[in-house]
Order: structure tokens, then C-alpha cells, then sequence
């Protein structure tokens, strides 16, 4: 598959893509994760039967809506759901059916064979913070997201080691019209980086310029045969699909391109207070979602997902980082393995204003527990701030550090003759030291995770140089990324179609900013 990526992205480029691929600077990523560690389950047997036969009946008694898409309706009475208006009601085992044809994995090729994902099973991908309308840095302040600010984030995220996966809309560049900047942001991923990217799902017409910009990109026939983008599909919580996103998915699924299926929950607001009211509503709307998908195409690629964060009571503001959210994500996790599918939730989550102590703390409960709770696609890995309303340059750098304590907490304990270090205890004897020991000389380089953010100097050095807190010590490694990107290679034949493929489309159709 390597080498037929390889031969694809060869043709029309001649000298110039052989010159732009020697004077390249190779930049280091990490492969994804592969666990080794177990997954905390904090579900019986029992719960988990209770709350799969209460989906059921919710998909059957109370049914989901599928709103403004009556070809959407006619699919699912010709599958046997019973329909009523825009009301669809499925018989039970009906939707677990027909999701037992999604792929319990897949493959994300990146136009870099180095840096294709594997999605599923014990891997776990991450990919940068989705959505947010604001940038924030330490220069600026909060602002409305530009072009610029996008393509900053693009650059970020390819140089970041432990970031495997180029994301999709990092931030919304607001200084381009609503029904343009899909193709500007597709571009950016496409050109500024070689890892994955994920495709635009704002409009069915949007996804299928994703389609046609990765078949400029990869080849028709390759696309047609290979997932290359990974998108995400919000279900409208509680239980309706709207024909926008449902719109995207159809196109998505009909071009075997994979589709995060994710209901959108804010515990209290768009889903009960209990966590076992939460996981019956998931279940029954992550079950109807990719069931549809199954039935656009058999075997289509996705991934059960599930954004869930819970509610402030008192000012009514979505809570991040919470043991709800944790107890849910962890049961949902339990959830998508029993229907043998892909795992995404979790992130840099934060309600913060700011990358402070409160950032810290949320985020590394989020963080930690995607980890320990099985999830194989982290969407929002690093940069998201205030609620998602932010990406920030500073806390981008600073997750993405983090996120390499991920790396290293996922391979486990190793126990053997050399991780034992017999032959070190008996040099050292009681009363010495390690440091200067053979095995301590063999092994620091690799014996502990090293950040490249946080300060560990003596009091005395940390205040001559400046006594910097970690917000000015990231706001220095956004600096040094930044001055030492370097674009990976583009074929220019690819380049210049992009190109012409983003201005005739741009030049096609008048400016909307609705």
C-alpha cells in the first residue's frame, strides 16, 4: 500500500519534487501510541447489559429524530424502522446489526506513508483542538481566529513529535467567508503538513470538495479504495440528526472515508444528571448514527464517539475535567469494545480563560483518563481553552508536550534481565549512588520522559534567566517551532492543481459569512 502511495505521488513532479525532497528537513513524529497497559473498566457485566437493553428500548419506544431529510426516512423504512414524521423508532436489534458491519479498525493514509494512523484496537491517535471561533497568545490576547492564526496551527501541529494527526478546523479563520475558508483550511493541512487531516462537515456540498481536493492529493482510484480523511459527525443531543451533518456523513460513507459518529453532551442539559441515564442515551445515539452510515455503505469506516462534559448548576457553564465526565467517558469506552468498534473522547479539555493552574488540572484529568478509558481517536489532544471557545498557541505547545507522558505511560513495565538492573544494584552496594553507575550511562537517554516546556533549573539559574513561568517558557517554544518549521515536500503538479482546484472553486460563487 506504502509503495503504491509512493508511485502516486511521484508522477508530474520530475526533478523538482526529487530536489524539494532532498533539501527537506526531517522532522520527528512519533508513531501512534500502542497500548500495553490495560483499560480501566469501571462497568460490571450486569450495568453493561442494563444499560445496552435500556438503548434498545429507547431506539425502539422513544425513537430519533431525522430532521429535513426525507431520503434519510425512506433508508431506514426500507432497513424496518418504523417511521412517524420525522420520528424513526428501530426495532430492537435492528441497529446493532447493522453496525456489526463498521470495521472494528481502519487505516488513515497520510500523504506521508510515515505517517499513516492505524485507528482502533490498542492504538490511540491525537489530533490538535477542533472548532473554536477565538485564538489566544500571550502577545495578543483573545481575538477572532484568522487565516494566518490557522496556518500557525497547521505549522504547530506538524512539528509537534507526540501529535500524530494534523486535525481538521484548529480555529475558524473569520476573515474568510463562511462558504470559502473549508477550502483554504483543507489546503493548509494538505500542503503545510503531511500527517492525516480531517475533512469539512459544515455542508454536504463541503464534504464533497474534501473529496475531490484528497482525490487531487491521492488519486481517484486510491481514495475510492483507502480511507484518507477522518471527519466528525456532532449528533444534535438529545437524539436528533440534522440533515447538515447527516448530509456530510452520506457523502462521507458513499466515498469509504471514515465519520466520528459523536453525540454532543452536556450532562443536565442534552442528557440526564446520571451517569447511567447518559451512557443508555449515547449508546442509543452512536447505535442509530453509525447504523445510517451502514446503511449509506456497508463497512464504511467509523468511530463511536463521545463528547460529554457535565454542567454548572449555578451559571449554567459547561464543567471540564470532572469525575462525571471521567465515570461516562470510561463506560462509554466499555461500550464501543462490546460493539467492536473505534473509540474517540476525551481531550485538553479546560474551562479555563487562561493556560493556568485550573487549565492544568483539567486538562490532565481529561487527558489521563482518554488514556486509561481505551479511546483510539483524541480529537481536542492539545490547544483547547475558555470551553472551546479558544485555541491557544501557548497551551497547544504545552499539551503537546504532555502529551508525550501519554507515550510513555502507555508501554507498561518492562521486566527483564536489563530493566531489573541487578548487575547495577550490586556495583552500587549500600550507601552509593546511580548516576555514575554502567547501567545509569546505558540508559538515561531514554530511562525517563523529559519535557521540553517545563523547568526543573535550580532556583538561582531559573531566576537570572528571567524567573519565567510556563506561560512565557511555551510562549518561547511556539517561537522556536515556528522558526524552524520547514514545509515537508509537495509533488508541484499537486500543488499547482490544489491551487487552481481552490480558485475556480472560490472564484465560482459569491461571498457568504452566514
Amino acid at each position: 500500500m506504502a509503495e503504491a502511495a509512493t508511485r502516486r505521488r511521484a508522477r508530474g513532479g520530475g526533478g523538482a519534487a526529487r530536489r524539494a525532497e532532498r533539501s527537506a528537513v526531517s522532522v520527528e513524529t512519533a508513531k501512534f501510541i500502542e497500548r500495553k497497559i490495560p483499560n480501566f473498566e469501571i462497568l460490571n457485566e450486569e450495568a453493561l447489559e442494563t444499560i445496552e437493553a435500556h438503548a434498545e428500548t429507547v431506539l425502539e419506544e422513544i425513537g430519533v429524530a431525522f430532521v429535513n431529510n426525507p431520503a434519510a426516512l425512506e433508508r431506514w423504512r426500507d432497513a424496518g424502522a418504523d417511521i412517524n414524521g420525522e420520528r424513526v423508532r428501530i426495532p430492537k436489534g435492528l441497529a446493532r446489526k447493522l453496525c456489526s458491519t463498521a470495521p472494528s479498525s481502519f487505516t488513515q493514509h497520510a500523504r506521508n506513508p510515515d505517517r499513516t494512523v492505524e485507528i482502533g484496537g490498542r492504538n490511540l491517535v491525537l489530533a490538535p483542538v477542533y472548532g473554536p471561533p477565538f485564538v489566544h497568545d500571550a502577545a495578543g490576547g483573545r481575538r477572532y481566529a484568522t487565516m494566518a492564526d490557522f496556518e500557525k496551527f497547521v505549522k504547530l501541529g506538524y512539528m509537534s513529535k507526540w501529535l500524530h494527526h494534523s486535525g481538521g478546523t484548529v480555529c475558524e479563520p473569520t476573515d474568510i467567508p463562511v462558504n470559502k475558508r473549508h477550502l483554504d483550511m483543507l489546503k493548509a493541512h494538505m500542503t503545510l503538513s503531511d500527517k492525516p487531516f480531517m475533512g469539512s462537515v459544515t455542508e454536504p456540498s463541503r464534504a464533497q470538495d474534501s473529496v475531490e481536493m484528497c482525490e487531487i492529493l491521492f488519486g481517484k482510484e486510491f481514495v475510492q479504495d483507502n480511507t484518507v480523511m477522518t471527519s466528525l459527525i456532532n449528533i444534535n443531543s438529545p437524539m436528533t440528526f440534522d440533515d447538515v451533518m447527516m448530509g456530510a456523513l452520506e457523502v462521507y460513507a458513499q466515498n469509504n472515508q471514515g465519520c466520528i459518529i459523536s453525540p454532543f453532551i452536556v450532562g443536565g442539559a442534552m442528557a440526564p444528571v446520571s451517569v447511567a441515564g447518559t451512557l443508555v442515551q449515547v449508546l442509543a445515539e452512536v447505535m442509530a448514527g453509525i447504523a445510517y452510515s451502514q446503511l449509506i455503505r456497508p463497512g464504511a469506516p467509523v468511530i463511536f464517539g463521545a463528547f460529554v462534559t457535565s454542567i454548572d448548576m449555578n451559571s449554567g457553564a459547561p464543567t471540564f475535567g470532572t469525575p462525571e465526565a471521567s465515570q461516562v467517558t470510561y463506560g462509554a469506552g466499555q461500550l464501543a469494545r462490546r460493539l467492536g468498534l473505534p473509540f474517540r473522547s476525551a481531550g485538553s479539555f479546560t474551562g479555563s480563560k487562561l493556560p493556568d493552574a485550573q487549565a492544568a488540572y483539567e486538562t490532565a484529568n481529561s487527558l489521563n483518563m482518554g488514556l486509561l478509558s481505551g479511546v483510539n481517536f483524541m480529537l481536542h489532544a492539545c490547544g483547547w481553552l475558555e470551553g472551546g471557545l479558544v485555541s491557544s498557541f501557548e497551551k497547544f505547545v504545552m499539551d503537546a508536550d504532555q502529551l508525550g507522558a501519554l507515550h510513555k505511560m502507555a508501554q507498561g513495565v518492562t521486566v527483564d534481565q536489563d530493566t531489573l538492573a541487578m548487575d547495577a544494584i550490586a556495583e552500587v552496594g549500600p550507601g552509593g549512588h546511580y548516576l555514575g553507575c554502567a547501567h545509569t550511562q546505558a540508559n538515561f537517554k531514554s530511562a525517563f520522559w523529559r519535557s521540553e516546556v517545563s523547568d526543573f533549573k535550580p532556583y538561582e539559574t531559573w531566576s537570572e534567566e528571567g524567573a519565567r513561568d510556563t506561560m512565557a517558557l511555551a510562549t518561547e517554544r511556539v517561537q522556536y517551532l515556528i522558526d524552524n518549521y520547514r514545509q515537508p515536500p509537495l509533488d508541484p503538479a499537486i500543488d499547482e492543481a490544489l491551487t487552481d482546484y481552490v480558485t475556480q472553486k472560490k472564484a465560482s460563487m459569491p461571498d457568504a459569512f452566514m
